[in-house]
């Protein structure tokens, strides 16, 4: 498992790179990650490596969504798997989230 977190030039988008499983071993990485900048407008969620999600990612999702803005907060989900995005479907993270 890998997180790896990049910031636009200007600093107004975040990117979040999860690789392998998204799991609880990740939540203070995750955490930090979002937390640790201010000022941003935009984040994406970037999936392209990511094999696995359990129930507590899922809950990070929503914390982190909370965190940045709620309703209002600009968020993106990209890269996801069919088997993750069967779930976010499920759960209906699609209508949270903007999901590709």
């Amino acid at each position: 498992m890998s997180l790896q977190k990049q910031m636009s030039s200007d600093k107004s988008q975040m990117t979040i790179k999860i690789s392998g499983m998204f799991d609880l071993s990740i939540q203070s990485e995750f955490r930090n990650a979002y937390e640790s900048e201010q000022g941003v407008k935009k984040y994406v969620i970037d999936m392209k490596d990511t094999e696995y999600m359990d129930s507590a990612a899922f809950g990070m999702l929503l914390v982190f969504r909370d965190y940045v803005g709620g309703d209002s907060a600009d968020i993106l989900i990209e890269h996801v798997n069919d088997d993750i995005k069967k779930s976010f479907s499920m759960l209906q993270f699609d209508r949270m989230f903007k999901i590709s």
